[in-house]
């Protein structure tokens, strides 16, 4: 069988910290070569022309709700996937708190199942912690599936990891990457109790960062980041949103050799507690957004590289149960369509160079999951390609939003850049809002 051939012809490709003007050959599902100027030498090469235009490698995404099995009124892993493509992001990696949850092996490998059919990306899931469910986890294969989540906060049903000797065994137990949520329970039980006391249910959407604090969040993550020290685990620490906590994360060694990692997703650099009067609870996530000083701070930590991943945190609800009450809204809402575009806005804005962009979305993720062959544009590896135009406005409109819950928390924001193609293992399979019908997603394998 004849291998398929594209060629991506003058390009400014984005990659390892360089931008350089040149082609991409690409043959099957790998990149095969890359040079100042390749020639087609044969008819059944498809060439797609990007002058003027950047290309980088395809985002993965380490932290989404895709909600698929049992919450899929809001979501599911058919049309969020086709949302993250659109967005730029050619692998995500999922969460386990679906209903049911993903907390052993049979329930694992059926999310695996769901995917391989419908997903439009690659795809990757965490395997959830509990308080009873240390023997699952020590099956679980670190080459094939992405790591293990603890809620150390708050979360639906039973994945509250909340008993220290469990705890310490599972940090003890694995030696795949450990991603936490870190929220302290106790300190947002008192502090909501409080508000509920003076407000009744109608709490006012301001008191958010207020009830689910800077010191909820510092103690939780603390608490975790001595635990990995004290038993060698490895550590992810997601959605950092204190300024406060930026102080336990280091610069001091390359990415590969940390044992502690931090991520920081785009809504808490994008958005500070000065934005609830205008938008309400549909900015309402866990942990929450905080101040425009957090914003700076978080900021700095990302460019001087205490911080090391940018995700989403992709988490959709109807636009329905958003609008209830504080107290029945529930936290999170729909991102990987507008995340890179989102970023590219502030690069245009002198926030952030295009180059560490892709170190913080496409290169790092890569090297801390340790995922086989992506998040570089590199000969040999897998054809996952972003080519972006720069300076073609677009404004976010329902008729645009591709989530299944058809909002955004960006509606009415115009931004610079547009993802105008996503090439996934080799095949077009997003060109200016539309998706050619090619099945090319991917099951994620990890070199471990």
């Amino acid at each position: 069988m004849k291998l398929k051939k594209t060629l991506i012809k003058n390009a400014k490709i984005v990659n390892e910290g360089t931008i350089f003007s040149g082609d991409i050959l690409i043959e099957g599902e790998f990149i095969k070569q890359i040079d100042t100027s390749i020639s087609a030498k044969s008819a059944d090469v498809h060439v797609i022309d990007a002058e003027g235009k950047y290309v980088m490698p395809g985002a993965i995404d380490d932290q989404v709700h895709f909600r698929e099995p049992g919450l899929t009124h809001k979501a599911n892993i058919e049309t969020e996937s086709k949302a993250a493509i659109a967005g730029g992001i050619t692998s995500f990696i999922e969460m386990p708190n679906t209903n049911p949850q993903t907390t052993t092996i049979e329930k694992l490998e059926e999310k695996f199942e769901i995917a391989a059919k419908t997903s439009s990306a690659n795809y990757s899931f965490m395997f959830g912690g509990t308080n009873d469910n240390l023997e699952e986890i020590l099956k679980v294969d670190a080459t094939t599936v992405a790591g293990l989540k603890l809620f150390l906060g708050s979360s639906t049903g039973n994945m509250l990891v909340d008993d220290p000797k469990v705890l310490e065994k599972i940090f003890k137990s694995t030696n795949m990457v450990i991603s936490v949520h870190c929220e302290d329970e106790a300190t947002i039980k008192k502090n909501f109790q409080k508000h509920l006391e003076e407000y009744g249910e109608a709490i006012p959407i301001e008191k958010h960062p207020i009830i689910r604090s800077e010191e909820a969040c510092y103690l939780s993550s603390s608490k975790a980041i001595a635990l990995a020290k004290e038993t060698g685990a490895r550590l992810h620490v997601f959605h950092v949103s204190t300024g406060k906590e930026t102080k336990l994360f280091s610069n001091k060694i390359p990415l590969k050799d940390k044992k502690i990692t931090a991520e920081v997703c785009v809504h808490h650099l994008w958005f500070s507690d000065k934005d609830y009067k205008e938008k309400g609870t549909a900015i309402k996530w866990n942990p929450a957004v905080k101040t425009e000083k957090d914003r700076a701070q978080l900021w700095k930590a990302l460019l001087d590289d205490r911080i090391d991943v940018i995700a989403t945190d992709h988490a959709p609800h109807t636009l329905e149960e958003k609008k209830n009450v504080y107290t029945k809204a529930p936290s999170g809402g729909p991102l990987v369509q507008h995340a890179l575009p989102a970023m590219l806005e502030m690069h245009h804005k002198g926030k952030i160079s295009i180059e560490k962009i892709v170190e913080k979305m496409c290169h790092n993720p890569a090297i801390l999951f340790q995922v086989e062959r992506r998040g570089y544009i590199k000969e040999g590896y897998f054809a996952d390609l972003v080519i972006v135009d720069l300076n073609s406005p677009w404004t976010v409109k329902k008729d645009n939003i591709l989530y299944k819950c058809g909002w955004s928390p960006f509606e009415g924001s115009t931004f610079k850049s547009r993802i105008t193609h996503t090439i996934l293992n080799g095949s077009l399979v997003y060109h200016n809002f539309k998706f050619p019908k090619v099945k090319a997603a991917r099951r994620l394998t990890f070199n471990r």
